[in-house]
């Protein structure tokens, strides 16, 4: 983990979040805490503070729970109330994947594409690759080639290429499902502010009609008291 946390973002995890009853859980996590700190393992560390408070809380509350304790299930059980959830049935209840007194689920996959997906995008390129380029320059001459990789199986390089394409074909998705929801916003943001326009205008019409009004009323009282 030392190694790789010097490489990649590492986002600790702990599976099966389920097999652990709440207190061993908080102990466990406090063990890879613990750990982390002793072996100074660098691991994903998502900004906190904003200028909003409501964020500002939210990245406290994904930042506070790692390691994200995961319940992992694709299966709809139903519960008690009648509504239908992913989650493990288990004799003793239900274990929801999405329920936030369950598990860490939602934390993560807020982190992950929603939240903090430029963050890591952009930490990925300015720290990781960063180091990865000045260790290169420091360590190879100029003109040099870089080193040729042994002989791979041709069967680990086509399982790579396609796991390559699967992931880039996911980060694809993701980002023009961003995107799009992005573009959502911004219409939405320009329709309020037309609506706003609008309502603005019909008020300052109905001003200038009481101004109208008032005129004519003063203008009659006069008349009247002559």
């Amino acid at each position: 983990m030392k190694r790789l946390g010097s490489r990649v973002n590492l986002i600790p995890v702990i599976a099966k979040a389920d097999t652990l009853i709440p207190q061993d859980l908080i102990l466990f996590k406090n063990n890879i805490r613990q750990a982390i700190e002793d072996y100074h393992i660098r691991v994903y560390c998502c900004p906190i503070e904003s200028e909003d408070e409501h964020i500002t809380k939210r990245n406290q509350d994904i930042a506070f729970a790692s390691p994200f304790s995961i319940i992992g299930s694709t299966d709809l059980v139903q519960r008690s109330d009648g509504q239908q959830v992913r989650g493990r049935e288990y004799s003793w209840g239900i274990a929801e994947v999405e329920n936030e007194a369950h598990c860490d689920f939602k934390k993560l996959r807020n982190l992950l594409i929603r939240t903090h997906m430029l963050d890591l995008l952009t930490t990925t390129e300015e720290i990781h690759y960063e180091n990865y380029r000045q260790q290169q320059m420091a360590s190879r001459q100029f003109g040099e080639p870089k080193a040729t990789k042994k002989q791979e199986n041709p069967k680990f390089r086509e399982k790579e290429e396609e796991l390559r394409k699967s992931f880039t074909t996911k980060v694809k998705s993701e980002e023009t499902r961003f995107r799009e929801w992005e573009q959502k916003l911004i219409n939405e943001r320009d329709r309020l502010n037309k609506d706003l326009e609008v309502h603005h205008s019909q008020i300052k019409q109905l001003e200038l009609e009481l101004d109208v009004l008032y005129q004519q009323q003063a203008s009659r009282s006069g008349t009247i008291r002559r």
